[in-house]
C-alpha cells in the first residue's frame, strides 16, 4: 500500500516537473487567492491588536465625560445634530469635588496646544509637540506609566509648580538617550523642570503619543488662555464590577451641575472604555467578514482555474493513462495519482500565497503603525482552504482519468 502511494507521489512530482510552465501558472493562480485572504486577514488582525493595545493604555476600567457622545454623533444626521455646551473648568472642578462614588478617582484635563516648539539649552524640537494641562490623577486614569522619575503630586498641582512629565521621544531626541529628569525645557518662554518620563506608547490611531508634554492644569490655563476651552473629565474605577453604577452616578451628578431637569436630555456625552472597545470590535468583525468574502471569491476563481488545468492535463495524458491501465494499474491508483498532483500544486500555491500575504501585511502594518503579530489563524485558514480547494478541484479530473477505457485511451492521439 505504502509502496504504491510513494510511487504515485513520485509519478505526480515527475509530471509536475515535466510541465513546469503550466505548474508555475497554476501555483501562481492559487497563490493570488491565498495572498488576498491571508493578507487581508493579517491586516485585520493587526488592526484588532492595535485597538486592544491602544485601549489598554487609555485605561481599562474608566469612563469619560465629554462635550458630545461620539457614538450618537456619528449615527445621527449631521443636519439635525444639537450643539452641546462646552464643559467649563468650573463645571469640571465642581464635579471632581462633589463626585464621591466609592473606589473612584476623578481627573480633569484639556488639550492646551498642538504642534508647538519646545527648547532647552542645546536644541529645539520641530513644531510637532502637543501640550496637555492635567491634574495629579490624569496619568493613572489614562493608563500611562512613568518609567523614570515620578507623577505629579497633589502639591505640584495645588501650588502651581512649573514641572512637567514628558513622552519618551524627549529622552531620545533632546537628551540623546540620557535621562531628562531634572532637566529644564522652555515652553512659550516658560521654564519647566522635567520630573517624569513616560513609558513608550507608540502611535494611537495615527497620533504619536510619545511627543506629548503634560503640565499642571492651572499653569496651562494661564499660558494657553484661550476662549471657550473645553475640558475633559475622566473617572477611573478601582474595583471591578462597579463601572456601570459609577457611570450612572456620574450622569446624575453632572446633570445636576448642568442644572438639567428630568424633562431635558443630557447635553454631554459619557464614553465607557468597555463600550468603546465593543463598538470598535464590531467594526473590526465586519472587516473580518468582508476579508473572508473577498478571499473566498478570489479562491473560487483559483479553484475553477485549477480544475480546468487538471482536466486539460488528463486530456493530454490520455495515452499515458491507457498504457498504465493496460499494464494493470487500478482505477483508484490512477485517480490517486492525479489527486496527489492537485494537492501538491494547491499546497505550493498556498505556501507561496501565505508568505506573500504575511509579508504584505507586515509591510502595510509597519507603514500605518499597526501592532503586527504572526496571524496563526490566517495561516491555518490558508492551508485548510488550499487543501479543501485542491480536494474539490482535483476530485472530478481524478475520477475522469480513472474512468477512461484503456482501449480507447491507447487509440487516442
Amino acid at each position: 500500500m505504502w509502496k504504491i502511494a510513494l510511487e504515485n507521489i513520485r509519478i505526480a512530482l515527475t509530471s509536475i516537473k515535466s510541465q513546469i510552465l503550466r505548474t508555475c501558472i497554476t501555483v501562481f493562480i492559487i497563490a493570488i487567492g491565498i495572498w488576498a485572504l491571508v493578507g487581508i486577514l493579517s491586516v485585520v488582525s493587526a488592526l484588532r491588536n492595535t485597538i486592544l493595545n491602544d485601549f489598554a493604555t487609555m485605561g481599562a476600567n474608566t469612563f469619560t465625560i465629554t462635550q458630545y457622545d461620539v457614538t450618537d454623533r456619528m449615527a445621527k444626521n449631521k443636519s439635525v445634530q444639537v450643539i452641546n455646551p462646552i464643559i467649563t473648568y468650573a463645571q469640571a472642578q465642581k464635579f471632581k469635588t462633589e463626585y464621591l462614588y466609592p473606589f473612584s478617582i476623578v481627573s480633569i484635563s484639556f488639550d492646551a496646544a498642538t504642534n508647538i516648539e519646545v527648547k532647552n539649552d542645546v536644541m529645539k524640537t520641530d513644531p510637532e509637540i502637543n501640550v496637555l494641562g492635567v491634574d495629579e490623577n490624569y496619568l493613572p486614569n489614562s493608563g500611562l506609566s512613568v518609567v523614570n522619575g515620578r507623577n505629579f503630586s497633589y502639591t505640584d498641582i495645588k501650588n502651581d509648580h512649573y514641572v512637567c512629565v514628558v513622552g519618551s521621544d524627549f529622552s531620545k531626541k533632546m537628551f540623546a538617550g540620557n535621562s531628562p529628569i531634572n532637566q529644564t525645557i522652555s515652553i512659550y518662554g516658560y521654564k519647566f523642570k522635567i520630573i517624569g518620563l513616560l513609558k513608550e506608547q507608540g502611535s494611537t490611531f495615527g497620533n504619536n503619543e510619545d511627543q506629548r508634554i503634560f503640565i499642571p492644569i492651572q499653569i496651562a490655563r494661564i499660558i494657553f488662555n484661550t476662549k471657550d476651552t473645553n475640558y475633559t473629565i475622566k473617572v477611573g474605577v478601582l474595583q471591578d464590577g462597579l463601572l456601570e453604577q459609577a457611570t450612572d452616578q456620574a450622569i446624575i451628578d453632572f446633570r445636576t451641575i448642568r442644572r438639567l431637569t428630568p424633562a431635558h436630555t443630557s447635553n454631554f456625552g459619557v464614553e465607557r472604555s468597555d463600550d468603546m472597545i465593543r463598538s470598535m470590535m464590531k467594526q473590526v468583525d465586519m472587516l473580518n467578514m468582508a476579508a473572508w468574502l473577498i478571499g473566498m471569491i478570489t479562491i473560487l476563481g483559483s479553484s475553477i482555474a485549477l480544475m480546468n488545468i487538471m482536466l486539460v492535463s488528463v486530456t493530454e495524458r490520455t495515452k499515458e493513462i491507457g498504457i498504465r491501465k493496460s499494464l494493470g494499474a487500478k482505477r483508484k491508483t490512477i485517480a490517486f495519482q492525479f489527486f496527489i498532483e492537485t494537492i501538491i500544486i494547491g499546497q505550493l500555491g498556498g505556501l507561496i500565497g501565505t508568505i506573500l500575504g504575511i509579508a504584505s501585511a507586515y509591510l502595510l502594518s509597519t507603514i500605518i503603525h499597526f501592532s503586527f503579530t504572526i496571524p496563526w489563524m490566517a495561516i491555518s485558514a490558508a492551508f485548510i482552504t488550499t487543501f479543501v480547494v485542491a480536494v474539490l478541484s482535483g476530485l472530478y479530473p481524478a475520477i475522469k482519468a480513472s474512468k477512461l477505457d484503456p482501449v480507447e485511451a491507447l487509440r487516442y492521439e
